[in-house]
């Protein structure tokens, strides 16, 4: 004998699995896996920080304000490219932007980032000479004003140090 599906078995069979799915990635903080450049889900790299510093030291800012508790290598921001200090300049005063993509939110699946709301991080594009496309580096900029530089695509993040 054949199962005759109902709407309501259906809509049920949906809410069951949007239920799992919201416990598994959104409930505790987290976020679904990120697609990668070619459409696959990415992996979490090894090396990331296992928790963050109860309290930064004083200089973990470096002069910001804004403190360094990722637990994530700093980066002052005379060490960023040409090109980065440019994107840093340009998200301070707001755009304009030159890419369409820039300012867009950051999903942070990768999950080396503090972990927060969803829309709290922004993402914006720091050009590459002789790439074609928006190439690899990016600075993603938190709602508190933490900013995080990134060379390769999001496998690796570093704190910018303003001011430095």
């Amino acid at each position: 004998m054949r199962r005759r599906w109902t709407i309501g078995t259906l809509l049920l069979g949906l809410a069951v699995a949007a239920l799992a799915v919201f416990n598994l990635f959104i409930a505790p903080g987290g976020t679904p896996p990120a697609a990668g450049p070619q459409g696959t889900a990415t992996s979490a790299p090894t090396a990331r920080p296992t928790s963050a510093p109860a309290a930064a030291p004083p200089s973990a800012g470096m002069g910001t304000g804004v403190p360094n508790v990722s637990g994530l290598p700093a980066i002052r921001e005379s060490q960023l490219p040409a090109e980065g200090r440019r994107t840093l300049a340009l998200i301070r005063q707001g755009g304009p932007y030159p890419y369409t993509r820039d300012g867009v939110t950051f999903g942070n699946f990768e999950r080396i980032l503090p972990r927060k709301a969803g829309g709290y991080y922004k993402e914006y594009t720091v050009p590459t000479p002789g790439e074609s496309d928006r190439g690899a580096r990016r600075i993603v900029a938190g709602q508190s004003g933490d900013k995080y530089y990134t060379p390769d695509h999001y496998e690796s993040f570093k704190f910018i140090a303003e001011g430095k």
